[in-house]
């Protein structure tokens, strides 16, 4: 949840720059959001399904089964809203090997997106993916604690 809600309460500050200063700012997130929350996001899913499945009661299952459906529905916000928008914008930037394979920036024309003079819509697209992310992590993490708070009581 910590790289969702990081994105997301960066929304304020990153909306009142400018275009340059905005992709400036897009270059720190790579590698270490990318690796971060490969890592995190897919343990965090894997985690989940366990805890699910030796949950020891059908609210409890029900309960982790949410948290897990909630993170699973992270996965494809960031791969239909998200990931779409960091290919194009990372057309020009040279990356690594893994890189490239990762954002699949080779014989890419990113012509299903906005025209990079129209680069609010995509900033305002890839800003609003983050915030529906952090909002699910969040429902994931409550939904989580619930379940576990239940095995104590």
């Amino acid at each position: 949840m910590a790289m969702a809600l990081a994105h997301a309460l960066e929304l304020p500050g990153k909306m009142r720059l400018g275009r340059q200063e905005y992709f400036v700012v897009q270059q720190i997130y790579y590698p270490g959001f990318t690796i971060g929350g490969g890592i995190a996001e897919i343990g965090g899913i894997v985690a989940t399904f366990i805890l699910m499945l030796t949950s020891g009661g059908p609210v409890r299952f029900w309960l982790i089964a949410g948290a897990l459906v909630a993170l699973l529905a992270m996965q494809l916000v960031f791969w239909l809203m998200t990931q779409p928008i960091n290919k194009h914008w990372l057309q020009e930037v040279e990356l690594t090997a893994p890189a490239k394979r990762f954002f699949a920036t080779e014989g890419s024309d990113g012509a299903a997106l906005p025209s990079t003079k129209e680069w609010t819509a995509l900033r305002d697209r890839w800003e609003l993916s983050h915030v529906i992310r952090a909002a699910l992590a969040m429902l994931s993490l409550i939904l989580l604690t619930t379940a576990i708070a239940m095995q104590s009581a």
